[in-house]
Parts: structure tokens; C-alpha cells; sequence
């Protein structure tokens, strides 16, 4: 049989893959709504609702939390990853903190609902866990990144600044102690200059 140079119509299955594949999407933006407009703990049928499509469509794509959760992730990273990737400027330690302090605002902030909701549902998932793990190594890394100076201090103060400009110290200003953006970066710029002092 003689090959013919017309195109052959696609396979059935690739309408069936791309309308699974729209529907995995359309769950995970669903998902990402819902916790960053405040709902820490989405149910199945909020995000089946929010997505427009049948809750059994949800559990048929995502066998299970911690898979649903590692889809969430990987579009956390593509939205948020550059806010906390961004060049260590020249200058003091005081120019540097300021800046620092900038970049991290503007990161927890973005990602502070999704920390929230993940920190709920930590203590029942492996992957959450170990996410969570990775995230403080991050942060630590990004920390010395800007400092330097950490290398020549003691490891109690340099663990003391690691506490200070952490996620967790940024929330319970933000939170607990009910202070504003400008306050709370304000909190954190004195308790750096005072341990990079």
C-alpha cells in the first residue's frame, strides 16, 4: 500500500488526553483560587464547583492528596520561585537588609495563604512534610546568599537571624501580632541590624 502525503486524523485517545489534561489544569487553577482568596482547607466540591467540572473528575485525576498537592506545587514554583531568586545587590549590610527585607515582603505575602493552608494538613502528608523541610533549607541558603558575614559569626546568632527572617516569624507578626506590611518588615529590619550588628 502506497503511503499517502495527506495528514491522517488523530487517534480518538488524543481528544480524550487533552480534555484530561484540561481538566487536571483547570483542578490545580481551581485549587490555587480557593486557597489565595483565604479558603485554608478547600473541599472537593468547592474545587469541582470552582473548576466547572464533576466531582468525580477530581478523584479520577488525582488519586490522591499528596498528588494533587504536588501539582499545586510545581505552579507555587513557576509563580513565586523568581521573587526569591532575585541578584544580591552591592552595598552595606544596612543597604542589603533593606533590600532583603523588600524581597522577602513581597514573597511571603505571595505565598503566605498557600503556606498557611499547607501547614494545616503537614502533620498527615509526607510530601507537605518534606516540602516543608526543603523551604527552610532554601531560605537558609538564600539568607547566606546575601550574608556572607554569617560564615564568621557564631551559630547561635546565625541561627537567630535564620528564626527571624523566617516564613513563620513573618506570619506570627503578620498574624498574631495583627502589625501591617510596613510595621512587620519594619520588625524584621531591627531585629537583623541588631544580630548583624
Amino acid at each position: 500500500m502506497l503511503i499517502s502525503d495527506e495528514k491522517q486524523p488523530p487517534p480518538a485517545t488524543d481528544g480524550r488526553v487533552r480534555r484530561s489534561e484540561r481538566s487536571r489544569a483547570a483542578i490545580v487553577h481551581a485549587l490555587f483560587e480557593l486557597i489565595g482568596e483565604g479558603v485554608t482547607a478547600p473541599t472537593a466540591d468547592e474545587v469541582a464547583d470552582r473548576a466547572s467540572i464533576g466531582i468525580r473528575t477530581v478523584f479520577r485525576q488525582f488519586k490522591d492528596m499528596d498528588t494533587l498537592f504536588g501539582a499545586l506545587d510545581v505552579l507555587l514554583y513557576e509563580r513565586f520561585e523568581p521573587l526569591f531568586l532575585v541578584p544580591v545587590p552591592d552595598g552595606s549590610i544596612d543597604e542589603r537588609i533593606d533590600e532583603f527585607v523588600a524581597r522577602r515582603t513581597k514573597g511571603y505575602e505571595g505565598i503566605a495563604p498557600y503556606k498557611r493552608a499547607a501547614n494545616i494538613k503537614r502533620a498527615r502528608s509526607e510530601f507537605l512534610q518534606e516540602r516543608h523541610e526543603t523551604l527552610v533549607r532554601r531560605m537558609s541558603k538564600d539568607l547566606r546568599r546575601w550574608f556572607p558575614e554569617l560564615k564568621n559569626m557564631n551559630a547561635p546568632t546565625a541561627h537567630a537571624l535564620e528564626l527571624v527572617t523566617s516564613f513563620e516569624a513573618w506570619d506570627r507578626l503578620r498574624i498574631d501580632q495583627r502589625l501591617g506590611k510596613q510595621r512587620a518588615s519594619e520588625a524584621m529590619k531591627q531585629a537583623m541590624s541588631a544580630l548583624l550588628e
